[in-house]
């Protein structure tokens, strides 16, 4: 774990300004869109003094939702991604390079294809594409687990879990090539991902599990810390590091559970988020890289929010023809320069 002497004021202002781009980028979020609203009328909007009615049904039923949806989703995956990387020891390593979000993904495609199932169609399906997400993380999780048993070499679980993503992938295409035309096109509509589709109903339940899985992973902040440290110093500080690993990645297989069940597999956003927050802050502390890996997540879910819808009547962009466009600089710039970047060393 590095910390420079000028980190604590570096720390402070990477997390200020983190948090003022995500208060600069909400209002944004509920001004602009296929139809732009004036900010003054969004202010009346929300205080109940506009009586448009159908800037109101904007505003409240469409953007709102989008909004907070988008800072929680990009949240869940960064830290799931954050957790990831301490748990395997391994700067590549996020949800969608281990296969997890896949993993979530061939849980919601049984519910959908095999099943019958419909995303949105009712209480009953989002159950049960949660339940499903949540056990395709938790296969996939396990399977890594177990193979972290037999395989000593990050590198090399890495890459075991790239093999488990591809294998998950093979199921889903045989799922869709026996499906029905309309299940296939459910399918593929809901894969494109989309922070969109989340009314104000199904955000009373993804607001407080999504929050209560943050919370918790704040609570693993010291264990976090000692496994940075190597797993030997861990236990000698008495921190129970197969009990720990565990924890980290149930946490993390849920976070990408849930935001998979509402939104569709969202990519690199796990992964790349925390090396972000880490050029941010300088420090891999976990005391004040999480936070700083939970603001940046909701930074830059809300920029690829607001950027999807920017086209006007074009329609929304699928988020996952966004984040690529981001991702991709950021880890080959990680790679080009592991070994300048402090928090490698």
């Amino acid at each position: 774990m590095t910390c420079r002497p000028d980190s604590g004021k570096r720390s402070v202002i990477a997390l200020s300004l983190l948090t003022a781009t995500v208060v600069i980028l909400v209002p944004c979020c509920l001004v602009f869109g296929s139809v732009d609203i004036p900010l003054g009328e969004v202010w009346a909007t929300l205080t109940g003094c506009q009586d448009n009615r159908v800037w109101h049904v904007i505003v409240m039923e469409a953007r709102i939702p989008m909004a907070v949806t988008a800072m929680l989703c990009g949240a869940a995956l960064s830290v799931a991604g954050l957790l990831l990387q301490t748990t395997f020891d391994n700067p590549l390593a996020g949800p969608s390079v281990l296969g997890v979000s896949t993993g979530s993904s061939l849980g919601v495609a049984v519910v959908m294809l095999a099943l019958g199932g419909t995303v949105g169609a009712g209480w009953g399906s989002y159950v049960s594409a949660l339940v499903g997400a949540f056990a395709g993380a938790s296969l996939v999780l396990g399977l890594l687990l177990l193979f972290s048993r037999l395989v000593k070499s990050t590198a090399m679980l890495l890459i075991v879990g790239i093999m488990i993503g591809y294998l998950a992938s093979s199921v889903i295409s045989l799922l869709n090539f026996f499906s029905t035309q309309e299940g296939v096109h459910s399918f593929v509509i809901w894969g494109l991902g989309s922070f969109s589709g989340v009314s104000l109903e199904r955000l009373a339940v993804l607001a407080p599990v999504t929050f209560v899985l943050l919370m918790s992973s704040i609570l693993l902040v010291k264990p976090l810390n000692a496994l940075m440290l190597g797993a030997r110093y861990a236990e000698s500080l008495g921190v129970d590091v197969r009990r720990t690993r565990h924890l980290l990645l149930g946490l993390s297989g849920a976070l990408t559970a849930v935001v998979t069940a509402f939104c569709g597999p969202i990519g690199f956003i796990g992964l790349v988020v925390p090396h972000i927050a880490r050029l941010c802050v300088g420090t891999s502390n976990h005391t004040v890289l999480l936070p700083a890996t939970a603001l940046c997540g909701a930074a830059v879910a809300l920029s690829c929010a607001l950027v999807s819808v920017l086209p006007g009547a074009g329609g929304v962009i699928p988020v996952n023809a966004i984040t690529p466009v981001v991702g991709v600089p950021v880890i080959i710039y990680v790679i080009l320069n592991r070994n300048k970047l402090h928090y490698f060393n």
